[in-house]
């Protein structure tokens, strides 16, 4: 068989907008010669539908859509592969099963569900699906093939050393004679993940000695960026055609041959994570009915980085950036600001916030009589900017993306109400460490980012002559304990231990984790590019006393 692999990017409840997209996609696979063409997990309704599986409504329509896009193909010969959900059968307790469908000659021919259920990290699978209780094998082309999805070849006992599922879908497929794995998935990025996907595809390959194709959803939905990266092996684990990662794509494989399409991808990680975050930030503002967006640039890097991102993703007619001044910013802070906005191309409007501080402490002046400044004071000009941000994302109907990084919403180190203000947070799972190296990667081939945002202290700028470092140990310091903590969940004295740090300064950083549980809870939610983002896949109370 010659067989597709449809890359797309569909929107979660876009039930229109995604038929079309598999019909396109069809029609232009037909096109190429293909036999087959294999769409994503739940490419009907898009990946994670979350609560809509609920409404009945929603899974009758899904049911409804797929028989009309498999009557709109009743005269061609290809067939299609492609996700949706079905009711799950009674007495299961669930409502839904996720499921495939293969489409041909006008009908659904063939449907096999999801057997392994994910439930760990941004996965809730056993929330809503019911398993399939047994898979059977397809005859395609004089194959005799196992149609899996997603998590049902990720459980190789070749591969993991820790398997989660006590059964392996495709090892039992392949006893029934199976001759060729394919897989539809909708498998989200982060850092690595490309290259476990293929090294545990490959595995299986080898283990069963049979070709293995796999089509990965791609775009953003939430909080997930998807990054495609569709591939086919051979026999032996080899590569054979590979889709590009965080764009549609369509590829073609030749089961015969064992020959297809190979598109040339990076394994620089600073350029696939800036390419996540720009597909993320995209689809988000898009997928939300918006086309523009608000950045505050303070003359920082992560507002450098954010304005970088929002302009790459939405082009710089789309992109306004405010700075407001306080008493206490620098005179270079807004040149750089400045700067930044004239390389990008974006407009750029200055609001100083003097006047508006001034009334502030007036108002607050006979309640805070005897009291000395301190943080309120600092906190109040970040809160002053986050309601002028608001409201001119009211008045232009432009969502806010929000600045802060993964060190500082680690720590606490941001404010409520003020620089967390924002419907993205855009940098929100990336360390800011990370976020020099992503600057130094848009700066390759020019600046673009000015050099003297780059090399300033990092400073929020809030009182005189302050810096980071007032509040936090060095970047270099502080960032490897928090992902040791946060990401891998390693106790204090461990870290201390394997990095050589005093243990006293590594419990304070924990407890200034533990304490910043409640603002992480009301942040905006964060582009996921690590294995372990704050979101939906990072679940603690908030009211709680850890001992550290």
């Amino acid at each position: 068989m010659k067989i597709a692999l449809a890359q797309i990017n569909p929107t979660v409840g876009d039930f229109d907008g995604n038929a079309q997209r598999v019909l396109d996609f069809t029609q232009r696979a037909a096109q190429g010669g293909a036999n087959l063409v294999l769409f994503p997990e739940l490419a009907v309704c898009g990946y994670p539908p979350a609560d809509l599986l609920e409404k009945p409504a929603f899974v009758e329509r899904a049911g409804r859509v797929l028989e009309e896009i498999a009557a709109k193909i009743a005269d061609s010969k290809i067939a299609i592969i492609c996700g949706y959900v079905t009711p799950a059968h009674h007495g299961t307790g669930k409502h839904v099963m996720n499921s495939a469908a293969l489409l041909h000659d006008g009908r659904i021919e063939f449907v096999q569900s999801k057997m392994l259920l994910p439930f760990y990290d941004v996965f809730d699978e056993q929330r809503y699906f019911a398993p399939a209780h047994r898979q059977r094998l397809i005859a395609l082309g004089g194959d005799k093939v196992a149609l899996t999805i997603c998590e049902d070849a990720w459980n190789d006992k070749s591969f993991w050393e820790n398997r989660l599922y006590n059964i392996d879908p495709v090892e039992e497929l392949m006893r029934g004679g199976g001759s060729l794995v394919l897989n539809i998935s909708a498998s989200p990025y982060w850092h690595g993940k490309r290259e476990t996907r293929r090294e545990m595809l490959a595995a299986i390959a080898r283990h069963h000695g049979v070709p293995v194709l796999m089509v990965n959803q791609v775009g953003g939905n939430d909080s997930l960026v998807f990054d495609g990266s569709s591939l086919a092996l051979g026999r032996n684990g080899e590569v054979i055609a590979q889709a590009r990662s965080f764009e549609e794509d369509l590829i073609y494989v030749d089961t015969k041959t064992l020959t297809g399409d190979i598109r040339s991808e990076t394994d620089d990680e600073s350029e696939a994570t800036y390419r996540a975050l720009v597909l993320g930030t995209r689809d988000y503002v898009q997928k939300c009915g918006f086309s523009k967006v608000l950045v505050g640039l303070s003359g920082g890097i992560d507002s450098a980085l954010v304005a970088t991102v929002a302009v790459e993703a939405l082009g710089r007619e789309n992109v306004m950036a405010l700075g407001m001044p306080s008493p206490y910013s620098s005179p270079g802070s807004i040149d750089d600001s400045r700067h930044l906005a004239e390389n990008l191309g974006i407009s750029f409007e200055v609001m100083t916030i003097s006047a508006l501080f001034e009334e502030y402490n007036r108002t607050l002046a006979t309640l805070f009589t005897g009291l000395k400044p301190d943080i309120t004071e600092e906190n109040i000009q970040s809160r002053i900017r986050g309601a002028l941000l608001m409201a001119a994302s009211n008045k232009f109907n432009s969502l806010v993306l929000t600045t802060g990084n993964k060190s500082e919403m680690s720590t606490g180190y941001c404010t409520l109400y003020g620089d967390m203000v924002g419907a993205l947070a855009v940098i929100g799972d990336v360390y800011k460490t990370e976020v020099y190296a992503l600057c130094s990667y848009i700066n390759r081939d020019r600046e673009i980012i000015p050099s003297a945002i780059l090399e300033k202290p990092p400073s929020a700028e809030l009182r005189p002559g302050q810096k980071d470092t007032d509040s936090l140990p060095p970047y270099e310091v502080l960032d490897p304990v928090l992902k040791a903590y946060v990401e891998r969940y390693e106790t204090p004295e461990a870290i201390a231990n394997n990095h050589n740090l005093d243990l006293a300064l590594v419990r304070r950083i924990v407890k200034l984790v533990e304490r910043s549980e409640y603002k992480r809870q009301q942040a905006a939610p964060v582009l996921k590019v690590t294995a372990k983002a704050f979101g939906m896949g990072r679940r603690f109370p908030i009211a709680a006393r850890i001992q550290v």
